[in-house]
């Protein structure tokens, strides 16, 4: 899957050290920036 600027990215959820959070509900209304470095994991 690829995205391209202006997309809207998938909603996912996840563990953290404050419990479960959806991404959506957490970035709320404001603008977001996803990283990933998939081949060093």
């Amino acid at each position: 899957m690829s995205l391209r600027l202006g997309d809207i990215a998938p909603d996912f959820t996840a563990e953290t050290t404050e419990g479960t959070i959806s991404f959506h509900e957490w970035l709320g209304n404001s603008w977001g920036l996803l990283f990933s470095h998939p081949a060093d994991y």
